[in-house]
């Protein structure tokens, strides 16, 4: 049976179980029109990622909000800590193993600080921004990382520089997977190349213990299906994307979980051939994706996009962020009313409804 208790972060193995491969949402903030903590609800969405059979989830990072690491606002601890207190108790009834994600930004001093709290709050592992880095050489980032590592266990983040990442070199992700504290790598740069550089860095460090996972929103199902070809040590072979943290899956979360298993059990079989239907899967994904991330727009609707997919299904009261600017884009709310009766394949809403009381109580 796995401890699931605040504190026990060495209850299991944290690299077996990223290397199996999860579904970890990224986890939203629903908020008060007051701009509050709306306690009821966030504590209902913590209830659906465990309900839905996540395998973990990530609190802190982009999705919940930047603003809460911002000393004024005073929310980092409480939102990682409540919602640590609240998988905690619903994964009392069915214990599995259940790795907790702390999204850790600024400078290193921040960063160190933000680590020593989260993991003082049983959290396994820090996703490491990089937004504060962005002129920075890449020797500095690097040192960070090591300094960081230090105090916890690294997710690693290729972000997309269009929500506030940068480019990072192949170089880098090779000198990035030396630090021996790194236990997998969220890559989002929403770009194949950049992509393929982290792939090819990781097996030139040797380093199949790091998990590689997905944060490609565009392009979820290929990155789940594709075995690259890499060579180290003069060996070849291949390495595949084992699970995904990402802010789509904070959304039909339990088709998520359905759609991973999938395709593990796929992969565990003798069978060569990939079933197209996948393919025509993803595309889905990817054009529902394009409405609630609002692509059109240069996603400036991301996060209320995320939101209205929530609300809709009771789970939150409304879009708002701290940014008062951060709004649905024109046409964006009657696109995203359409996505489940479009792609009902992808949609979880019958799931929700039939639990939204055990959430909200």
């Amino acid at each position: 049976m796995v401890d699931t208790r605040r504190g026990a972060v060495d209850a299991f193995d944290i690299r077996r179980h990223l290397n199996v491969g999860q579904v970890i949402p990224a986890h939203p903030l629903a908020l008060l029109p007051t701009r509050g903590m709306d306690e009821r609800h966030q504590r209902a969405l913590t209830r659906y990622y465990v309900a839905a059979g996540a395998g973990g989830m990530a609190v802190g990072v982009h999705t919940t909000g930047f603003p809460i690491h911002d000393a004024k606002i005073g929310l980092y601890r409480p939102v990682l800590e409540l919602a640590a207190e609240t998988a905690d108790r619903a994964l009392a009834r069915d214990p599995r193993a259940f790795v907790r994600v702390a999204g850790l930004i600024g400078d290193t001093a921040q960063a160190v600080r933000e680590a020593q709290i989260a993991q003082a709050l049983g959290y396994h592992c820090g996703l490491l921004s990089l937004g504060a880095w962005r002129d920075a050489p890449e020797t500095a980032i690097l040192a960070h990382c090591t300094r960081v590592a230090e105090v916890m266990p690294l997710f690693g983040f290729y972000l997309q520089p269009a929500v506030g990442g940068r480019r990072l070199s192949y170089a880098f992700w090779r000198e990035f997977a030396e630090i021996q504290n790194v236990v997998a790598i969220k890559v989002a740069p929403f770009d194949r190349y950049a992509t393929l550089d982290v792939v090819r860095a990781l097996a030139d460090a040797g380093r199949d213990d790091i998990a590689l996972y997905t944060g490609n929103d565009d392009a979820i199902v290929p990155d789940l299906v594709t075995d690259v070809p890499v060579v180290s040590g003069g060996r070849a072979y291949t390495r595949h994307f084992v699970g995904g943290l990402l802010g789509q899956w904070a959304v039909w979360t339990s088709r998520a979980v359905e759609m991973l298993r999938e395709i593990q059990l796929w992969r565990a079989s003798s069978a060569d051939a990939m079933p197209r239907a996948w393919l025509t899967r993803g595309a889905a994904l990817t054009m529902a994706n394009a409405v609630i991330f609002d692509a059109a727009h240069g996603y400036q609707g991301c996060l209320p996009g995320i939101l209205e997919m929530l609300r809709l299904q009771g789970l939150v009261r409304g879009t708002w962020t701290f940014d008062t600017h951060e709004q649905l884009s024109p046409g964006q709310a009657e696109a995203l009313a359409r996505l489940s009766e479009q792609y009902p394949d992808l949609a979880d809403d019958a799931f929700v409804a039939e639990r939204l009381d055990e959430f909200l109580a």
